[in-house]
């Protein structure tokens, strides 16, 4: 039992993936540079990770930056495991400073360049879904998403994905490419981004909700989530991670951490099953 409990979604209509997956970015150092202090620990959630039925794995070459991907390369790579295929996401467009700034650069070419260093980190051909991880001010957003219709067109990304959109940004990202998952900040307690899920929702659109579990702070929802949590016998985290996948069938979890403790827990929400009278109380 395990990840498989979460049914699956086709990524672009043609990569099946089970829809609990795992967000990659905490197997970093503090502040998400450099690499983990346990750096064995993260190892052993990744390959933990695939063992439990995770067969969609998230990440960023910004995650270290480059630590999360080299990390996924060495043991997963070639992303196979149990007769199935292991799917690996990245994105680009924001770049680190030492003092853990996030500055954005949708430059055509260098994105272009981040593609094929993502390609070498990971150790693959194409990349199955490589995400823009922002829309940056300073250049047009059909400069940045023309780069990557050009570097699909070359054979290094299959789809191509979007991060913290509106639903405006994201109907005229679709006259430029065709995209194949949105990434949004969005939790049972934030839900900001309502139309947007729904908007994917109704066109075929994986969403990915970062922030998933509000690094542990759902206060907005405790009272709730707790009365859930202890008729399921389940943390208020578990109940957090299957309202989403109750929310909506085009809902992809990526809960991500750097604990086997804490990855085992996230996972074994997908058996978690909420009734009705659960999802009207969560509202």
């Amino acid at each position: 039992m395990g990840a498989e409990q979460s049914g699956t979604f086709e990524i672009g209509g043609d990569i099946e993936v089970r829809r609990m997956g795992f967000g990659a970015m905490r197997i970093t150092g503090d502040n998400i540079i450099g690499p983990p202090e346990d750096e064995e620990e993260a190892r052993r959630v990744l390959r933990r990770a695939v063992d439990l039925g995770v067969d969609f794995i998230d990440t960023a070459d910004s995650y270290g930056p480059g630590v999360s991907e080299r990390l996924i390369r060495e043991e997963l790579h070639p992303y196979e495991a149990d007769g199935r295929d292991v799917t690996v996401a990245t994105k680009g467009c924001l770049m680190r400073r030492p003092d853990g700034q996030w500055i954005r650069n949708g430059d055509p070419n260098y994105l272009k360049n981040a593609t094929l260093c993502s390609v070498d980190r990971l150790g693959v051909e194409t990349i199955d879904l490589y995400q823009l991880h922002r829309f940056d001010e300073d250049v047009p957003n059909e400069d940045s998403l023309n780069a990557l219709a050009e570097m699909k067109d070359e054979g290094y990304i299959e789809h191509i994905g979007l991060s913290e959109v509106t639903v405006e940004e994201l109907e005229e990202a679709r006259d430029t490419v065709e995209v194949a998952t949105v990434q949004n900040r969005y939790n049972v307690g934030d839900r900001e981004h309502d139309d947007v899920l729904d908007y994917c929702e109704d066109n075929g659109i994986g969403f990915m909700p970062w922030f998933p579990l509000a690094s542990g702070n759902l206060a907005a929802k405790d009272e709730e989530l707790q009365e859930v949590a202890e008729t399921h016998d389940a943390t208020q985290y578990q109940v957090a991670l299957a309202w989403l996948l109750e929310r909506s069938p085009v809902m992809l979890p990526i809960p991500g951490t750097g604990s086997v403790e804490h990855l085992e827990e996230n996972v074994a929400a997908a058996e978690l099953e909420l009734t009705d009278d659960d999802m009207e109380l969560l509202g």
